[in-house]
């Protein structure tokens, strides 16, 4: 049955409006539609998607915790900029540090449940590649993101996972430009990571999310302009 005042692109107002508001900026944001720099409107979002300005604000708010959106006082919001040279080396150089150490403690200490939560994720992010749309791109960042805090936060060390959720990776790293080549060589290096993982191998999990991160490293680093 037709929704009576539907209007085409507006959000119909379901129970989980604010998560609805917070995927739609996101998606945005990481699709490039809002370009970085980019000064964001409350009130011309607020149109757009044909909602009240509290959950553009709640969803902005989200958004600058992620490291996607920059809230200057009295001036409003921006869409972050990109990453620099120095801050995509330093990027990769702590990661080498930090996440094979976590993926190595993961496979000693995960849950069950967590292993589960793990191969769901891998799964979520195999369908958000499949139409190889800018949409689905950010979706699959979305996912990515959320593979690897829940490697961090299994690893049981709550400084490492804090200090790793703090440099917002993924999203920094997925908004570089479009790399379709990056959503099927992340899901097999993911396979691997997850199977040691699962395995209770701490030394194959280690060797696994490493190897990930320097292929990461080498699929992005012609994005970064020197």
């Amino acid at each position: 049955m037709a929704v009576p005042n539907a209007v085409a692109g507006l959000l119909q107002r379901p129970a989980r409006l604010g998560d609805e508001v917070y995927g739609r900026i996101f998606s945005q944001i990481m699709s490039l539609d809002i370009a970085p720099g980019t000064r964001i409107s409350v009130d011309a979002l607020a149109r757009e998607l044909g909602v009240s300005q509290t959950p553009i604000r709640e969803a902005l708010g989200r958004l600058e915790g992620e490291g996607l959106v920059t809230k200057t006082h009295l001036v409003g919001y921006r869409a972050a900029p990109r990453l620099s040279a120095q801050q995509f080396d330093d990027l990769y150089d702590l990661r080498l540090l930090l996440e094979p150490y976590a993926a190595a403690m993961a496979a000693q200490k995960i849950s069950d449940a967590d292993i589960g939560h793990l191969v769901d994720l891998s799964g979520q992010m195999d369908g958000a590649g499949e139409q190889g749309s800018l949409d689905e791109y950010a979706h699959f960042a979305r996912f990515d993101m959320e593979f690897h805090d829940q490697v961090a936060v299994s690893s049981g060390n709550g400084l490492a996972s804090e200090a790793l959720g703090r440099l917002h990776t993924h999203v920094h790293l997925f908004r570089l430009a479009y790399h379709e080549q990056a959503i099927a060589a992340a899901l097999r290096e993911h396979a691997v990571v997850v199977s040691a993982i699962a395995a209770r191998d701490a030394a194959g999990a280690h060797e696994a999310m490493q190897l990930h991160i320097e292929k990461s490293r080498a699929r992005f680093v012609s994005r970064i302009e020197r």
